[in-house]
């Protein structure tokens, strides 16, 4: 678990109980040995597939239902009168209390977040297949679904922090986090019949199968890779240094567990003259490999990233050495417009931070570069030194870089668990990185991974079964590639909004 700025430790396996987990989520015991998963050379695919993803103003909101009453849905039918939030419709109608608004706000984010991310990732295999001219209409969808989300969750943050303070205004500022969800999704919604048209599953899955069957097998070689190269960086910078993605090669290899089972179910299908059948199983194979190579991805940016902290840390303390020496020869003024004594306190703890890390990389023991990378940043921070560049700005970036990406693939490869709060500090931490504020970035990035590690213990493991978890059941569930928590009925989500994403078949204009 990630707690502040320190490095972060494996997060436990979720039980049927908050409480009851000796094992963590990846399936690692707690003293470090793996239980018995596959292999790289288990991860092939079986013969059968081889052989062939502010306060909103009221007029602003209003504008927005109008609008949304006049449109139709995919389906055809109209949309229907708006609600303040995504589930009021199906939780019986306007909630009456603020906390009930809330709650139903926070549902809403979740809800428009997943989608984004499904639909994302559904395009992707589309790209793939048929290039960007004819998938344009739907990237530009999901853009402005992005954009509609992201003005929710700085709302949302917004909100979190207390604005605004009155009670009505909270209560408009709820709705109208909600009404931007709803767009975010309706626009999704509208473009999921023409996105089917696009694929024509209904009429045969050939070539989409093809398509991911091999993203399948390039993901599976580089799955043995990264195993290889995370071990070897244990070794050279110690186990803390690679704690963020412990359990990322086992999850990665259950994610593609589970695609091997359903791209051998689409295939099958396929064969049997099946198109929905075989369209669901390939949806759902597209989605566990769009996780697993997050999981690879993250493995090869821990790599990439301890060497660059490795080769930036003897520039930036001598950086930091300098930006001490300066502050103390040119007296207050040219520091952070602070009095002299806290100056003062500031350069003895920036000295005592330095002396800390010289000795520990000195030590001739592994050490993590990118956790000392940020204790020289922030030690120097008070000082002014990142206002003006140089190396301890490039240093503080990819601190910030590295935190904020790892939340996020965190949060998308668990989605099945984890909350709006979660979501709410990594979009806010992704465009404090966009702002170049740093520090502040690194600090949300933090605390996303904080929570979300806290929603997935809290959420625990409908499927305690070795069948559950040796077919990667329970990872695909957690990670939101099944909407299904009943193993019988395993509906993959699609690209689409919250009207069309749950379609069993090609949505019908």
């Amino acid at each position: 678990m990630t707690t502040g700025n320190d490095a972060p430790v494996a997060i436990t396996h979720p039980g049927t109980s908050a409480n009851a987990a000796t094992t963590q989520e990846d399936g690692t015991q707690e003293d470090g040995t793996q239980e018995g998963g596959p292999s790289a050379v288990d991860l092939v695919l079986p013969l059968a597939a081889v052989g062939a993803a502010g306060v909103i103003a009221g007029y602003g909101y209003i504008r927005r239902t109008r609008r949304a009453r006049t449109r139709t849905t995919p389906g055809g039918a109209p949309a229907g009168p708006a609600s303040p939030t995504l589930g009021f419709a199906r939780a019986g109608g306007p909630p009456s209390s603020l906390a009930e608004l809330d709650g139903r706000a926070r549902a809403s984010l979740v809800e428009a977040d997943d989608c984004v991310r499904t639909s994302r990732e559904e395009l992707a295999f589309a790209v793939a297949l048929f290039g960007t001219e004819p998938t344009e209409p739907y990237a530009r969808a999901v853009r402005e679904a992005e954009a509609e989300l992201a003005a929710a969750f700085a709302m949302r943050q917004r909100y979190d922090e207390g604005v605004p303070a009155e009670e009505e205004a909270r209560r408009h500022a709820l709705a109208g986090i909600a009404g931007r969800c709803a767009e975010a999704g309706r626009r999704l919604d509208t473009e999921a019949v023409g996105f089917d048209r696009l694929r024509a599953l209904e009429r045969g899955a050939g070539a989409a199968l093809e398509v991911a069957e091999t993203r399948f097998r390039e993901l599976a070689g580089r799955t043995g890779v990264a195993e290889a190269t995370l071990a070897g960086l244990g070794l050279r910078y110690g186990p803390g240094a690679t704690a963020g993605v412990t359990g990322y090669v086992e999850q990665a290899k259950d994610r593609l567990v589970f695609a091997t089972t359903r791209l051998n179910q689409a295939r099958q299908a396929a064969d049997r003259g099946e198109p929905e059948g075989a369209a669901l199983a390939l949806r759902a194979a597209e989605g566990a490999v769009a996780q697993a190579a997050v999981f690879v991805a993250a493995l090869h940016r821990v790599a990439t990233d301890l060497k660059a902290a490795a080769e930036w840390l003897p520039a930036a303390l001598t950086g930091a050495e300098a930006e001490i020496a300066r502050v103390r020869v040119t007296g207050p003024e040219a520091g952070p417009g602070v009095p002299v004594g806290e100056l003062r306190a500031r350069l003895l703890h920036a000295d005592a931070v330095l002396d800390s890390v010289r000795q520990e990389v000195t030590s001739r023991r592994p050490y993590d570069p990118l956790r000392l990378l940020r204790r020289v940043v922030r030690a120097t921070a008070p000082l002014g030194a990142l206002r003006r560049g140089g190396v301890l700005s490039a240093a503080a970036s990819l601190v910030a870089h590295h935190a904020t990406a790892g939340a996020g693939g965190f949060v998308a490869t668990h989605r099945g668990a984890v909350g709006a709060e979660a979501r709410t500090r990594l979009a806010a931490a992704e465009r404090r990185l966009a702002a170049a504020d740093l520090l502040t970035s690194d600090d949300l990035a933090g605390q996303a991974r904080h929570l979300a590690e806290q929603d997935v213990r809290t959420h625990g493991n409908p499927y305690d079964g070795a069948t559950a978890h040796e077919s990667g059941l329970t990872g695909a569930v957690l990670g939101g590639v099944l909407l299904s928590v009943t193993p019988d009925d395993g509906t993959p989500p699609s690209f689409g909004g919250p009207r069309t994403r749950a379609r069993r078949g090609p949505a019908h204009a």
